[in-house]
């Protein structure tokens, strides 16, 4: 959208381009009258806090409104506040269209977050691990209703990692604990979980990135005293002084995307999942990324480290430690080298197949699924002719896993009669003899990535229903 053609404010602090969204989330879009002054946004607006400026996109040869505008508060809270008590109000009385008022996304983003956008309402915590979930909760209720809160655990353990999660009912209330509680807590907006994966299991991708926040030493992003763990990422740029693991860290002083993030890092091949992490304090971009091997991730932080992007800006790449053996992983990966090098051997002779098949490899003809995803074991598939009690869509990104694949993932949740793939498009449909074994597997896949494909798992329309609209795609 244009918007150098909005009004300037009547005096005051007017934001630069490069402060439109700091703090993060202060921006608020609306859709407005054409005929709405800027004097009626900021009347009615102003209650709710600072106002930097308003500005109402113009067309650029008319200079008539769109109808659209934004207003740029002090706070993030401002911001919040002013979505939930003025979205679907009427701005006076004869007014008769009521106006809507979304929290403007960032500029490299082209959408808007609404009232109800669990990316508003739900912050990650750092905490002493003595805290409880009753702790948690008493010492963040002071900043508004809470929905839940919850601890990351060790799986094996028990143990608190201490890191934890408030979900708030308003994102007002969300933004006012990041900006009010202790410094000590490094408060922030927590990515999304799927909703479908609610479970007492917390999602394992946001749960490894907020991990990487608990040991990261490379990169001073959090405005504190307590800067000793934080250090540039330049120091620590040999090999022999750094642990070697899987996980690196991506910083920028240009926020990215999480696809820009994943179309850097997936040059390097065995690109495992990539998190973008937000920070209310700066605008640097701040990224995890996982490789299946060391090997990978050995060659993409050596590969990718300094490489700029945008050009004029240079990212640093280091690894993360994630408490493994830095000798372990090195053998591990001679010995997936060494492995390579055989089949590759094996592959382009085949007299040597037999051999191979000899010695022990048949497993290889089992499909190999990889993924961090908890699966059950393999169970039977129903007799074909088993009356279809649930049917599921499929939306495969970037592209379909093979059939052997999805039929080895989809059986082990048991009653599974048949997966196939529609023609020429990236879904597919799960037929399963039992709902229970259906809901199941939307539970545990639904937003996953197994082998690198990310999976959209929900229940299909029927049929009937089907046949009378255009194919789903998205």
């Amino acid at each position: 959208m244009d918007e150098a053609g909005s009004s300037a404010s009547a005096g005051g602090f007017r934001p630069g381009v490069d402060s439109l969204d700091e703090p993060p989330n202060s921006r608020i879009f609306l859709v407005i009258s054409k005929y709405t002054p800027e004097s009626v946004l900021r009347e009615r607006f102003s209650p709710f806090g600072d106002i930097q400026d308003i500005w109402v996109v113009r067309d650029k040869h008319t200079k008539e409104s769109k109808g659209v505008a934004f207003v740029k508060f002090a706070r993030s809270s401002q911001a919040c506040r002013a979505m939930e008590e003025m979205h679907g109000q009427c701005l006076g009385p004869n007014d008769t269209k009521p106006i809507k008022v979304f929290i403007a996304q960032s500029r490299s983003s082209g959408s808007h977050r609404d009232v109800e956008d669990e990316e508003l309402t739900r912050i990650f915590v750092m905490i002493p691990k003595s805290y409880t979930e009753e702790d948690l909760r008493e010492k963040f209720k002071v900043y508004g209703d809470i929905e839940y809160c919850s601890i990351i655990k060790n799986k094996v353990t028990g143990e608190s990692k201490g890191l934890g999660y408030v979900r708030y009912l308003k994102p007002s209330q969300a933004a006012q604990a990041i900006e009010n509680c202790d410094r000590s807590f490094r408060a922030l907006l927590a990515e999304p979980k799927n909703k479908a994966s609610e479970t007492s299991e917390q999602d394992y991708y946001s749960s490894m990135r907020q991990e990487a926040l608990g040991h990261e030493p490379r990169v001073n992003l959090f405005p504190i005293e307590q800067q000793s763990e934080f250090s540039g990422f330049e120091k620590n740029d040999s090999r022999g002084q750094e642990a070697i693991s899987t996980r690196l860290s991506v910083v920028s002083r240009v926020p990215f995307t999480e696809e820009q993030l994943f179309s850097i890092f997936d040059i390097v091949p065995g690109l495992e999942y990539c998190e973008v992490q937000r920070d209310p304090y700066s605008n640097y971009g701040h990224g995890v990324v996982q490789y299946f091997n060391v090997a990978s991730a050995i060659y993409a932080k050596y590969k990718l480290h300094g490489f700029q992007y945008p050009p004029g800006n240079r990212i640093g790449v280091s690894f993360l430690d994630d408490g493994s053996n830095s000798a372990d992983l090195l053998r591990k990966m001679a010995t997936q080298m060494v492995t390579a090098q055989l089949a590759s051997m094996v592959w382009n002779n085949p007299s040597q197949q037999q051999f191979l098949q000899f010695g022990g490899s048949s497993a290889s003809q089992v499909p190999q699924i990889q993924t961090d995803v908890i699966l059950p074991s393999c169970k039977k598939k129903a007799p074909p002719e088993t009356p279809v009690k649930e049917r599921l869509f499929i939306v495969f990104n970037p592209h379909p896993l093979p059939l052997d694949i999805l039929e080895d993932i989809f059986c082990r949740f048991g009653n599974l009669i048949e997966v196939y793939l529609v023609s020429g498009k990236n879904v597919g449909y799960v037929k399963y003899a039992d709902r229970i074994s259906a809901n199941d597997a939307i539970t545990t896949l639904h937003g996953k990535i197994l082998n690198g494909v990310r999976l959209k798992v929900m229940l299909a329309d029927s049929p009937r229903e089907e046949s009378n609209k255009r194919q789903r795609t998205y």
